[in-house]
């Protein structure tokens, strides 16, 4: 194999690898980012939001008069893990949450406690739901020495849970509310920056309007049987209201809550949410009588720390495989598209000088001698072969001289 046989080849493979780089680019910013913008299915997260409220006191219901205490520190905790079925398409989201009175011990400080778990698509971070599969499911209250296996009842859930979809637009999202069982919208509000990090900010409001009066209470979903906490019947001088003292007074629960998130949109993560839940009880929804809880939480510096630590990363993953790749694909394809290219015409030259060396000469030219200005050179001009004579001692002897 000559020289110019071998670098036709090399240019040959060099221009195939440009070319399969510049698809692998084109793939990679179509089907695989698709594949890549996921929610993981190794999510494990314990959310920790703090702040102060008004607060009943559980103890007091042992006592004459239940007690309602006034700015009492609370902390909300929600630890977040993936269940079954989880796959590529879905993932199943596990979400314990509890508010608490850090003024208190054990059951005596626990006020709300919630198992929810949903399955949800994993782009759109939308509920789905099959034959096999309801969507949703919320755990019946459990105390905390019971040691049976947790029963839960089915909750179908529509609009997103827990998360935003990726690459989260400017607009309105229905977000699930476990405690209401039904979503309600979420308002993109503006852009804000948080720990570096720019988000979009969303507010949605449960039974209360834009200026944070409420018209449109929730009558509170009791998950026990009998429902105990649902509607409750207690005297009057129990519940600490006008009227005589042994009257039987019952009241029903209502819940309403005004939601602030504030969202990764390259990844749909929530990085700082703050939230404010009101529990009362009252004969009529819009009356007010007795505050089971009225709390105002956020979360803290490590959980927004933390939660920007895991957009930045999926922030990152998507980046790589979506724009840092195919940008770097693509310049290397063009660069080895233009070098093969560049190489196959030095091996055309090669072989070309292989087949007449004269080809390669730079005072030669496949179309004759020209001159200094590249003008042809007459035939007159040109250079001739001189043929030599023979001498005399060469000729026949019978040939004359």
């Amino acid at each position: 194999m000559n020289r110019a046989v071998a670098l036709r080849i090399a240019a040959c493979g060099i221009m195939g690898l440009g070319a399969a780089l510049l698809i692998a680019a084109l793939l990679l910013s179509t089907y695989t980012e698709g594949k890549i913008a996921k929610i993981p299915l190794d999510l494990d997260a314990t959310l920790v939001s703090d702040g102060t409220g008004t607060a009943f006191d559980p103890a007091s219901l042992n006592e004459q008069t239940f007690v309602i205490d006034r700015d009492v520190p609370l902390v909300q905790q929600q630890q977040m893990t993936v269940e079954s079925p989880s796959n590529a398409d879905v993932v199943t989201l596990q979400v314990g949450t509890t508010l608490r009175r850090t003024d208190k011990q054990q059951d005596n400080g626990l006020l709300l406690a919630m198992v929810d778990t949903v399955t949800v698509n994993r782009h759109t971070a939308a509920a789905v739901s099959s034959e096999s599969n309801p969507g949703g499911a919320v755990q019946k209250p459990r105390s905390i020495d019971d040691d049976q296996p947790p029963t839960n009842i089915a909750l179908p859930h529509e609009g997103l849970a827990y998360r935003f979809p990726f690459d989260t637009e400017k607009k309105t999202y229905p977000v699930f509310d476990p405690i209401a069982q039904k979503a309600f919208d979420a308002n993109y509000d503006g852009e804000e920056d948080v720990n570096g990090l720019t988000t979009y900010r969303f507010s949605q409001n449960v039974g209360y309007d834009a200026d944070g009066k409420l018209v449109e209470p929730v009558r509170y979903a009791s998950l026990f049987d009998d429902e105990a906490d649902a509607d409750v019947t207690a005297t009057a001088a129990m519940w600490g209201v006008p009227g005589e003292p042994d009257e039987s007074i019952t009241m029903a629960r209502y819940y309403a809550a005004q939601r602030t998130f504030w969202v990764d949109p390259v990844s749909g993560t929530i990085v700082k949410r703050e939230e404010h839940g009101y529990h009362y009880y009252a004969r009529e929804p819009l009356k007010p009588e007795v505050t089971f809880v009225d709390y105002k939480v956020s979360f803290n510096e490590e959980t927004v720390e933390a939660q920007v630590a895991s957009a930045r990363d999926e922030r990152d993953r998507v980046a790589l495989w979506g724009r840092i790749l195919p940008i770097t694909f693509t310049a290397m394809g063009l660069v080895f598209l233009v070098g093969g290219a560049l190489l196959g015409s030095f091996s055309l030259r090669a072989e070309s000088a292989l087949i007449d060396p004269g080809l390669d000469e730079s005072d030669h030219r496949f179309f004759g001698q020209r001159g200094p200005s590249g003008e042809p050179v007459p035939g007159a001009e040109a250079q001739t072969e001189k043929l030599p004579a023979p001498r005399p001692s060469d000729l026949p002897p019978d040939r004359p001289v």
